[in-house]
């Protein structure tokens, strides 16, 4: 019987569902991180909420665990690469909270306008300052959304409905989609510049991490108020502080902070801001319908070996999923491949076109699809898996087309994939080595043959003397090792593509130094 450690808070009726389904189920949140090591071996299956955390050492101690269920859609308290490396699953519940995230955000816009927390406050005190609190209407105010995915168009569609304008700075927002949701695509100096209310709803990469940066506060409109219920870490708290105190901004509500639990910060000494302690996701409702979403999705894997809403595997169904695996893998990578390189360049994906040659023509090609779209824009979206993938593209206005040959393959199998942006187009293919093996064969019609690796550097070069001995000179002056080298060309003299596997990430600093050298005309760092 398979067993499953419940370590957070969850709905009893997500206990009921392990029960119902033959699960045996021990319910222990608020366990030391050395308390759940001790008993973690023992079981197959951990549901978590945020408290927990999976580190490295826990996956370490679970010489049992086949997955992780997180009933919620942040993983930041899951080191995902770890699980994958030791083959756990992670499953998330992407939609369980978007409504009552989107409502937060919405209500901590009216607190912050109508000083309502204050004012409950000075009331309770004992005191009548009716004077004092001078709100704001939202009535004909710019709200400025960064971000309008699953939860920014939720907002969008709120906000438009309170009469606001809704301006919307997301490289992947269509223009279609921003005119069915009714806001205005801007850039996001021209969203600083306009808006009375900005609201954050992105995830927390390296590309917008401090977003509103010290340098971006000062483009803001003088009077304009923050809000950020998404990812701590987007908003540079310090900065955001002295700008309240000059007076440029006239006030914040965070749910999200840099470090959490916060318990200090130096928004909390103003009067004009509004806290709360991550409560974005903490409704009846929405913390009702993702345990039972989690443990539906536990269950299923654990008994039939489904697998659905998962962050590092393609969701399939147990029957198929023997025969499926390892076109999936190629699949996904091969979107990823073409996902970081799209992020590099900053474009917005327009088309994606998929194309199946050989035997992986003969086969169900929706959860490849899906794979290859899942790999494409994690990248780029937070909490994207083959569930709603397909539909985040089309939220996103990207055209997608399936393209199944019957011809001869050079290869056994191949699947191509070509990305347009408003710029460029690129495509990438890839097959099976030895049946299961994931390979690259082909980069932008250029003929490169090579394994995906766990760290690697993608270069575009000139073909011509001097670049290999420059390139492994500067790699090797930073002390990193190559693992494989690959090169590939156009034709002589023309364009190159160098793609090398590293034993450990480079380094930003060393990048750059790459970036500097002679006949490099692109470098990016990828991870599969």
């Amino acid at each position: 019987m398979p067993k499953v450690l419940i370590s957070d808070k969850l709905s009893p009726a997500a206990v009921e569902i392990f029960r119902r389904r033959g699960i045996e189920v021990d319910v222990k949140p608020g366990l030391s991180p050395a308390d759940l090591r001790a008993i973690i071996g023992g079981y197959d299956g951990l549901a978590i909420r945020s408290a927990t955390k999976v580190t490295r050492e826990l996956l370490d101690a679970a010489t049992n665990l086949k997955v992780v269920g997180r009933a919620g859609i942040g993983v930041d308290n899951v080191d995902v690469r770890s699980a994958t490396t030791r083959g756990v699953v992670v499953m998330n519940t992407p939609l369980g909270n978007t409504i009552t995230t989107a409502e937060h955000a919405i209500a901590m816009m009216f607190a912050l306008a109508r000083q309502i927390p204050e004012a409950s406050a000075s009331t309770k005190a004992g005191k009548w300052e009716k004077n004092r609190f001078m709100g704001v209407e939202l009535t004909a105010k710019t709200l400025g959304l960064v971000g309008c995915g699953n939860i920014g168009s939720i907002v969008a569609d709120r906000a438009v409905a309170l009469k606001m304008k809704v301006v919307a700075y997301d490289p992947y927002l269509s223009e279609k989609r921003a005119l069915e949701l009714g806001v205005e695509k801007v850039e996001l100096d021209d969203l600083l510049a306009r808006a009375d209310f900005i609201t954050l709803h992105t995830p927390l990469t390296e590309a917008t991490r401090n977003i509103l940066s010290r340098e971006a506060l000062a483009k803001t409109r003088k009077g304009v108020r923050i809000i950020n219920c998404a990812r701590g870490g987007l908003v540079d708290e310090a900065a955001l502080a002295e700008a309240i105190q000059s007076g440029h901004v006239a006030g914040a509500a965070l749910d999200v902070f840099e470090t959490e639990p916060a318990t200090e910060s130096p928004l909390f000494a103003l009067d004009n801001v509004v806290c709360t302690p991550h409560l974005g996701a903490a409704t009846a409702e929405a913390q009702e319908n993702v345990a039972l979403q989690v443990a539906e999705q536990m269950s299923d894997f654990l008994i039939a070996g489904a697998v659905t809403n998962a962050i590092n595997m393609p969701s399939v169904s147990a029957e198929d999923a023997p025969r499926l695996k390892p076109y999936m893998t190629l699949c996904r990578q091969l979107g990823a491949f073409a996902g970081q390189l799209t992020q590099a360049k900053e474009g917005v994906i327009r088309r994606v076109t998929i194309e199946y040659e050989g035997q992986v023509a003969t086969l169900n090609i929706r959860p490849l699809t899906a794979a290859v779209l899942a790999g494409l824009m994690s990248p780029l979206m937070e909490g994207i898996n083959m569930v709603n993938a397909s539909v985040a593209a089309r939220d996103h206005g990207i055209d997608v087309a399936e393209t199944v040959h019957d011809r001869p393959s050079e290869y056994q199998t191949l699947v191509r994939v070509t990305v347009e942006t408003e710029g460029l187009s690129r495509t990438v293919a890839g097959t099976l080595f030895a049946g299961s093996r994931p390979r690259i064969v082909e980069i932008k019609g250029i003929r490169v043959e090579a394994d995906f690796a766990p760290h690697m550097l993608y270069v575009t070069n000139q073909d011509k003397p001097g670049f290999i001995g420059r390139f492994g000179a500067t790699l090797a002056g930073a002390g990193i090792n190559i693992a494989t080298f690959h090169l590939g060309r156009a034709e002589e003299g023309g364009d190159a593509i160098c793609l090398v596997s590293v034993d450990e990430k480079v380094p930003e600093e060393v990048l750059a130094m790459v970036r500097t050298l002679p006949l490099v005309m692109q470098a990016t760092t990828l991870a599969f």
